[in-house]
């Protein structure tokens, strides 16, 4: 049973770390087709749903360091979500 749930949790860390690395890939994509740098909404979503993934990964192998780390930056996507809609709702 431990080998599987080591497996297990090994998959969820891969598969959080596939998905925070993806905001980076549609950034990117994102400012070559607008010929700028820009951040688009998506890429706070996930950040979001990545950090959560590996918080979720952090807090099994009980790692104090990233466990600190993830929940400070879903503080600043949030953070940045909330300014997003706040200036939305003035358009």
């Amino acid at each position: 049973m431990k080998a599987s749930s080591e497996s297990l949790w090994l998959l969820v860390g891969f598969i959080g770390q596939a998905i925070f690395g993806a905001r980076f890939v549609v950034q990117w994509i994102y400012s070559e087709i607008k010929k700028k740098s820009v951040i688009p909404e998506s890429f706070w979503h996930l950040s979001i749903i990545g950090s959560l993934v590996l918080l979720s990964y952090a807090i099994y192998r009980k790692d104090p360091i990233f466990i600190l780390g993830f929940s400070l930056n879903l503080l600043i996507y949030f953070r940045n979500l909330y300014l997003i809609y706040k200036g939305k709702s003035k358009e």
